[in-house]
């Protein structure tokens, strides 16, 4: 079996999965990011705070959370971040992806519309 370049693995895929991860908490309750961080480790996928927080801040720009800083605390308070409408629809959009995928990968079922492969001589 060839060896997997985690780095790239990381990069092109698992983050995708982390953000999936968090709209989906960040639907049911705020999620605070160490809570997220140990959430994710007992998935066994092993992030730096230095890797979740950008990509919090991220998901905040693109306005699928809302951040609220822990009132009184100063500027180093925690950061509890909310699923805005943005994620919700988000969130809906790729939970419809993910069921598909699962399906496919997972139980091998081929979508019904797939293409017809050709091969080349």
């Amino acid at each position: 079996m060839a060896a997997v370049d985690r780095k790239l693995l990381t990069r092109e895929i698992l983050l995708g999965f982390w953000k999936v991860h968090i709209l989906h908490h960040a639907a049911e309750h705020p999620v605070v990011g160490q809570w997220m961080i140990a959430e994710l480790r007992r998935h066994g996928y092993d992030l730096s705070p230095g890797t979740l927080y950008p990509l919090l801040k991220r998901m905040e720009r693109n306005g699928w959370l809302r951040c609220e800083i822990e009132p009184d605390a100063g500027p180093r308070g925690r950061r509890y971040y909310h699923l805005t409408a943005r994620g919700a629809a988000v969130l809906n959009v790729l939970r419809k992806s993910v069921s598909e995928l699962r399906l496919e990968v997972l139980e091998r079922k081929s979508p019904r519309h797939s293409p017809a492969v050709r091969s080349r001589r």
